[in-house]
């Protein structure tokens, strides 16, 4: 599958461990949102997942590898509901969690934000 190889190419610098939490945040998004769009930029190595290719109208979050962790950003994340405070950043509309470890992935209040975030775009899940 060409996305799984593009994907791939992405996150082919890091650690296996920092690789394998991409492919484990990928695999939540898909599993809250089977039919997301998923657009890959090779060279900056980073994910950008969507109801459509439309980066600025949407997508919803992306998905970028670091040397300890994975950064799960959310486009227009200023205005999600966030009531246990999980989100970092301070810009005008981008907001940001850091996946450390496969237990993160489990945290209820980061999977409603996912929810949240695909609806903003648009579409009810």
């Amino acid at each position: 599958m060409k996305g799984d190889q593009e994907f791939e190419e992405a996150i082919q610098s890091f650690s296996e461990e920092i690789k394998n939490m991409s492919r484990q945040t990928r695999n939540l998004i898909r599993k809250i949102f089977p039919e997301v769009v998923e657009v890959v930029w090779k060279k900056q190595k980073n994910i950008g997942f969507g109801t459509g290719p439309k980066k600025k109208t949407e997508h919803f979050c992306w998905l970028m590898p670091a040397t300890k962790h994975v950064t799960l950003g959310f486009n227009y994340g200023a205005q999600l509901p966030d009531p246990s405070n999980i989100l970092e950043g301070t810009g005008k509309l981008f907001r940001h969690y850091k996946v450390k470890n496969e237990v993160d992935l489990s945290n209820q209040d980061l999977i409603n934000l996912i929810k949240f975030a695909i609806d903003f775009r648009g579409k009810k899940i």
